[in-house]
């Protein structure tokens, strides 16, 4: 469980990044082994990319530091429970474990509203672990959303 904080602490630091720029605070990192090998942090209103999602940027990465798009024995730590398109590409990359901050009860696709990453009828099923430094990373939105509505 050290493990899981440690580098959930690293997505906090991405979701921070974006938080600063004035995107919605949700960080990524991909791990294999004791290494990361993709991080990201939400960039949509940056880069006016509505797929610019952590998990999305911290996959390709992870992707193209390995040379391949099989994820095949890596982890991701997201801070917000991923949504369906980055659910869907969590599934497609055949990441090995999705360690999760907080959920998204609107949009998660993990648990919240749907459960596409272990659903058995897809090609494959993700270890799933959440709630990991919850109560930080449910602030650090909660922070932003209040800026926002002021």
């Amino acid at each position: 469980m050290d493990q899981a904080r440690y580098y959930m602490g690293i997505a906090l630091e991405e979701a921070q990044k974006a938080f600063d720029r004035g995107e919605v605070p949700v960080g990524a990192v991909v791990v294999r082994g004791d290494n990361i090998i993709g991080r990201g942090h939400n960039l949509v209103e940056t880069a006016k990319d509505p797929t610019a999602h952590a998990e999305i940027l911290a996959i390709r990465q992870a992707a193209d530091t390995l040379g391949g798009w099989r994820l095949n024995g890596c982890d991701l730590y997201v801070t917000v429970e991923p949504c369906a398109m980055c659910a869907g590409a969590v599934i497609l990359s055949r990441i090995s474990r999705l360690f999760i901050g907080t959920p998204d009860p609107k949009a998660g696709a993990c648990f919240s509203v749907n459960d596409l990453v272990t659903d058995s009828r897809l090609n494959h099923q993700v270890e799933l672990s959440a709630g990991i430094l919850e109560e930080e990373c449910r602030q650090l939105m909660r922070q932003f959303f209040r800026q926002l509505r002021q």
